[in-house]
């Protein structure tokens, strides 16, 4: 799912090719993308955009005479800036809007399409979307250790809660633990002074960082390569590889369509986390340190290797 850092680069993309401009066209070609009804999307058809920004992990084209198009990409959903009035693909494309200078074509590699627009009428409307997760570029440190400490979850949950925390999903928030050295299980309201500290830093750290290289990496263009598994991450999707830090291999933990990507050295105290569905297995047998894990590993296996999907 993309998350602060890459839909930032996106709003960026987005202003410098529409601000200004009018929404010519709105062609959906998926009638699951649209969750709304009124108004109807071809009322926003003529209105010039206003301005691009990001709602949590939703991004919003403010029309004129108050009129808004909001666009949640869920995990699979990407844009791409083509030529205008491109043809929509039939498999993996739910939309195009089309501008003077280009259409922006919306795809979702996956069969599921969970990706969603709501075309919404007045500042209200939209303000009820937002799930009031903490911005984290505009808050204090204390205002962070609240949100924090708000409801009691696991440092993982709690920095993926769009309630607590907005823009950050499964892939930063494994990086923002690693650089705060604090445990992905770690519960939230049992940490210290130095601990908090540490984590308010990691987390404007880590985005500020990789906002920054994405921007670097895009230049001008559109971006075309937003995924979540990246070469230059610490622990996210390295399974197995070296902790660029202490070179232990990284660990992880598979829940459902997740997984939680951590080094046992910089942030469990050497100790490996169970992954439910294989403890309930193993029992007695799971393995509780990085060298017994590696001591009774047989060897790479397909399933095994680090994953790097576009």
């Amino acid at each position: 799912m993309p998350e602060y850092p890459d839909l930032t680069i996106y709003v960026e993309a987005l202003e410098r090719r529409v601000l200004g401009r009018p929404l010519e066209g709105l062609r959906i070609a998926s009638p699951s993308l649209l969750k709304t009804v009124d108004p109807r999307p071809d009322e926003a058809v003529g209105r010039r955009i206003e301005r691009v920004h990001r709602l949590g992990k939703r991004i919003v084209f403010d029309l004129e005479n108050g009129l808004h198009l909001a666009l949640h990409l869920m995990i699979a959903g990407r844009l791409h800036w083509k030529k205008r009035g491109v043809a929509i693909p039939r498999k993996r494309a739910h939309a195009a809007f089309d501008f003077p200078d280009g259409s922006l074509l919306l795809t979702e590699a996956s069969t599921k399409k969970r990706a969603a627009l709501h075309v919404l009428a007045g500042d209200e409307a939209l303000a009820a979307l937002d799930a009031g997760g903490l911005e984290i570029f505009r808050a204090s440190e204390a205002e962070f250790r609240a949100a924090l400490e708000r409801e009691r979850h696991t440092l993982k949950r709690s920095l993926t809660d769009p309630h607590l925390f907005a823009g950050i999903g499964n892939a930063y928030s494994d990086e923002i633990l690693h650089r705060a050295r604090l445990s992905p299980v770690q519960w939230s309201d049992r940490l210290d002074d130095d601990a908090h500290a540490r984590l308010y830093a990691a987390t404007r750290e880590v985005l500020a960082e990789w906002t920054d290289r994405l921007r670097a990496e895009t230049g001008d263009d559109f971006p075309e390569k937003v995924t979540a598994f990246r070469p230059e991450m610490a622990v996210h999707g390295r399974f197995r590889e070296p902790c660029p830090v202490c070179a232990t291999p990284v660990q992880r933990i598979v829940r459902a369509e997740n997984e939680v990507d951590y080094c046992p050295t910089c942030q469990t105290g050497g100790r490996v986390l169970a992954d439910r569905a294989l403890s309930k297995l193993l029992g007695r047998d799971w393995p509780r340190t990085v060298e017994e894990l590696e001591r009774r590993r047989p060897g790479p296996t397909p399933s095994d290797r680090p994953r790097r999907p576009s």
